[in-house]
């Protein structure tokens, strides 16, 4: 990854100060003080989002999507082993200046330790293994505030997780959640203050153009309305331009969700298609469809502008505009932006 002009800045009074006053500094030298460097990144998400509830009202808004700004790093401390970490902040608000909002919610923190046959050992807050491994289709889309995301209780938090290496296309992981005596993110159940150990397990193949994976929660933090396992498998197939991948997740007396999705890349541009349903075996046991299309351009390395639409029907009328009457079909129709480097 290039460095940034902030890391490039930085480095620059540095060594003004320092290492250039260093006659017998090389440019190897040099070159290697600035490869240690941190590296910042980042981006700016904007979106012009427009809702509709089937006939009762629609409103539209111009919406910060969630831009960020991190800083990660990595260096080699043994041999064929590597140091890493990651710090990433989200809650920027750019569309409302008088918003008071800043880089004030953490997404990702952790540090870790990797390595070819080691696998990866990292702790913190990050993305957890169910979610990586068998979740994708409702986490692809931009806005995507009406996919169907899956019913799971163990967060991104408090994680301790494991990759093995590649063994012959076989990878696994687990993740395990710490959650001590008085947890502030816990509910109110008759597991809240208590001790809990959730934890995730995953097994990923990939073969060819062929991706296999299989998932585990076992919802042991409490959190929702029961801890049946929560149990996914996916499968993608990637042939030259076209991906297509299906899901299925369950979790007894609570819910199955299941998808299908194709993506279709052209040039610089990518087309999106995917159908969602979510069977509910709990309160009315309602069923939720949503039926979503992408059309994505890359105007550079750096910049892509997009149009997402989305279609969602519940046959118990869940969709409530602003406190009014409730309406069994929701449409959206987004357009954003995003600047990242």
């Amino acid at each position: 990854m290039k460095k940034t002009l902030l890391a490039s800045a930085i480095a620059a009074v540095t060594f003004s100060g320092g290492a250039l006053a260093q006659t017998t500094a090389s440019a190897s030298e040099l070159a290697a003080r600035m490869d240690s460097m941190p590296t910042v990144y980042g981006n700016i998400q904007y979106v012009v989002a427009y809702d509709d509830f089937d006939g009762e009202s629609n409103n539209i808004a111009h919406q910060d999507n969630g831009s960020t700004i991190g800083i990660q790093h990595e260096h080699s401390f043994a041999p064929g082993l590597t140091g890493f970490f990651k710090v990433e902040l989200e809650g920027l608000a750019a569309d409302d200046k008088d918003q008071e909002s800043g880089l004030e919610d953490l997404d990702e923190a952790y540090i870790g330790i990797k390595g070819d046959s080691f696998g990866q050992l990292w702790v913190g807050s990050d993305d957890s293994m169910y979610e990586t491994s068998v979740e994708q289709i409702s986490l692809f889309y931009e806005r995507g505030d009406l996919n169907r995301f899956v019913s799971y209780d163990t967060g991104e938090g408090d994680l301790i997780q494991y990759k093995s290496p590649s063994l012959g296309g076989l990878t696994l992981g687990g993740a395990v959640q710490i959650n001590g005596d008085g947890e502030d993110d816990q509910s109110l159940d008759d597991k809240n203050n208590k001790k809990s150990y959730p934890f995730q397990l995953a097994a990923m193949y990939e073969v060819d153009a062929l991706e296999l994976a299989v998932a585990v929660d076992s919802n042991d933090s409490g959190t929702n309305v029961n801890n049946e396992n929560t149990y996914g498998l996916r499968s993608s197939f990637n042939l030259d331009n076209l991906r297509l991948t299906a899901e299925y997740h369950t979790r007894k007396d609570v819910e199955d969700t299941y998808g299908v999705q194709g993506i279709y890349a052209l040039g610089s541009n990518q087309f999106a298609l995917s159908y969602e349903v979510t069977d509910q075996d709990f309160g009315a046991e309602n069923k939720i469809d949503v039926v979503t299309l992408q059309a994505l351009h890359n105007l550079s390395d750096h910049m892509y502008i997009y149009f997402e639409g989305l279609v969602a029907s519940d046959d118990e009328s869940s969709f409530t505009p602003g406190g009014t009457v409730s309406v069994d079909r929701q449409t959206q129709a987004n357009v954003g932006a995003v600047y990242y480097f």
